[in-house]
């Protein structure tokens, strides 16, 4: 009996410390070159983008309101629109200069649900 009970503790501790080593595996730290994507496109504010496909020099102005005012920021590329974050947290204040411009931007790659998102991004200067 008591190696029964040895043998399942060891199991629920295993199952339980499993998800702490993913997350720990997974970490913001460990993004590598092979999961880095370059992306170029023009930036805009994704509320309006959107609701109604606003884009370009005539919507840049608007854009960049709406992107000082922490509204969603993203980067439309080739017909694909990306939402763009920092490292945990928005970069509005580094991209609503760029409103309605292209840029290429760099970062970790993620999708759910129809929502592509470029991670931990940071501004490719050329």
């Amino acid at each position: 009996m008591t190696l029964k009970v040895v043998v399942a503790a060891g199991f629920i501790s295993a199952l339980a410390s499993s998800p702490l080593l993913l997350a720990q595996e997974h970490g913001k730290d460990s993004l590598d070159a092979s999961a880095s994507k370059e992306i170029t496109g023009e930036v805009v504010d994704m509320m309006c983008y959107v609701d109604h496909n606003a884009m370009g020099d005539k919507h840049a102005g608007c854009a960049a309101k709406c992107i000082k005012g922490n509204g969603p920021v993203g980067v439309v590329s080739d017909g694909k629109a990306y939402l763009i974050v920092g490292d945990h947290k928005p970069m509005n204040d580094a991209l609503a200069e760029f409103a309605g411009k292209t840029i290429t931007v760099r970062g970790k790659m993620a999708e759910r649900g129809g929502i592509a998102m470029l991670e931990n991004a940071e501004i490719v200067k050329k």
